[in-house]
């Protein structure tokens, strides 16, 4: 059983780090997300625009002091519900500064990514999400090992080389239709 951090802390982590944080998000889709009013209104077809939050203010203050906030979505095709909102809802968080890409799945795989959630913090620190069969949140597991932190690195990288930012993913998923 891993051994989690005190959700409490978990906001520190992404005011204290030094100059990248980085995440593969691989979860066809997140509870927290269903749950959200912010879907309720994507499942009815309304047009979600930028909508500043807590996590967007401290995306621009950490972007304002010259650090970098990046991710990779993992998508299915055809994309779930909850990817499909991710890919949507994504817009706030760009305009924030983050520059989030996404990949498809069965790219993801050939090239051996795992399907980990994790935050990898300067290369040396990782939060590996952990989530039950209906997407809720567990918790987060700090990753100090450098072995596993080398690993993550070597994720991080072969991901981003691959993945493709969002505008051009959006014209990716609307051609398969």
């Amino acid at each position: 059983m891993p051994e989690y951090i005190d959700d409490a802390t978990f906001g520190d982590y992404f005011r204290e780090f030094e100059h990248t944080a980085w995440r593969l998000e691989t979860r066809r889709g997140y509870a927290s997300d269903r749950a959200s009013e912010r879907f309720a209104r994507f499942a009815t077809g309304e047009t979600l625009g930028v909508s500043p939050s807590a996590w967007s203010a401290n995306i621009e203050a950490q972007v304002r002091e010259g650090k970098r906030i990046e991710r990779v979505r993992l998508v299915d095709d055809p994309p779930t519900d909850g990817q499909r909102f991710l890919l949507m809802s994504a817009v706030t968080n760009i305009a924030a500064g983050e520059d989030i890409r996404n990949m498809w799945r069965a790219d993801a795989e050939k090239r051996g990514l795992p399907a980990e959630d994790f935050w990898l913090f300067d290369s040396r620190r990782a939060l590996l999400l952990h989530f039950d069969e209906s997407d809720e949140y567990l918790g987060a597991e700090l990753v100090e090992d450098p072995a596993r932190i080398v690993r993550y690195c070597r994720v991080r990288d072969a991901a981003w080389h691959y993945a493709v930012r969002r505008e051009e993913f959006v014209e990716q998923v609307r051609s398969r239709v």
